[in-house]
């Protein structure tokens, strides 16, 4: 179990821009990802070190966006000003986890604009919007060579950090996580939901940079 991405939502200024800025402040590159068929979205990627990457992502004017709860998560935060919407966590097996909370498993997938396909399964979409607290839980069936993070020109930037609104206990018994149970290299800071409710609220970078908090 690792964390393997962080989700942020294009702003009004659109995707190229908004994953621009963010490439920018972190000093890393941008690489475009491809639609999400499924999800009426399309991304673009940051890759970061420690086999991990910041996914920036931006609803399409389709349909199919307004039926999936991914389309219509991103589309809610992006209506919002965008921002951080979710948070995802990496699992080799996720058949243990389909026993652990009750949900089966669904196939995602996406084209890169090289023509390669990635592809993975997933568990958690729904909670994007029911209990945007919880991470989404990711089993990559693509080979580990094609994991968005190798597009990282050299060692640098990685994740250091999350600031979750929410309930540490409700997170653990999710991930089946026991009390005392800690991620080496990654710190959680809780805050109280408030009136925005509960969710991922800032993520902290480490890098050439130093301490970059987003």
């Amino acid at each position: 179990m690792r964390l393997d991405h962080v989700g942020y939502a294009a702003g009004r200024e659109g995707l190229q821009a908004t994953a621009r800025h963010l490439a920018d402040v972190l000093g890393v590159r941008m690489v475009d990802g491809g639609p999400h068929p499924r999800f009426g979205t399309r991304n673009v990627i940051l890759p970061l070190s420690g086999r991990s990457y910041v996914e920036v992502v931006e609803v399409l004017d389709h349909p199919v966006a307004d039926r999936a709860p991914f389309g219509r998560a991103v589309r809610r935060r992006s209506d919002a000003g965008g921002g951080w919407f979710t948070w995802c966590v990496g699992v080799d097996d996720i058949t243990r986890f389909e026993r652990l909370v009750g949900q089966r498993s669904e196939a995602g997938s996406r084209r890169r604009p090289d023509g390669v396909e990635l592809h993975w399964r997933h568990i958690g979409i729904p909670g994007l919007l029911e209990d945007p607290q919880l991470p989404l839980l990711l089993q990559w069936d693509s080979p580990p060579a094609l994991h968005p993070s190798g597009l990282a020109l050299t060692d640098g930037t990685r994740l250091a950090g999350l600031e979750i609104a929410g309930t540490p206990d409700r997170i653990r018994t999710w991930l089946g996580l026991p009390p005392e149970c800690a991620v080496e290299g990654l710190r959680f800071d809780w805050l109280p939901p408030g009136d925005e409710g509960p969710g991922l609220r800032a993520v902290v970078f480490e890098g050439p940079r130093g301490t970059v908090r987003i």
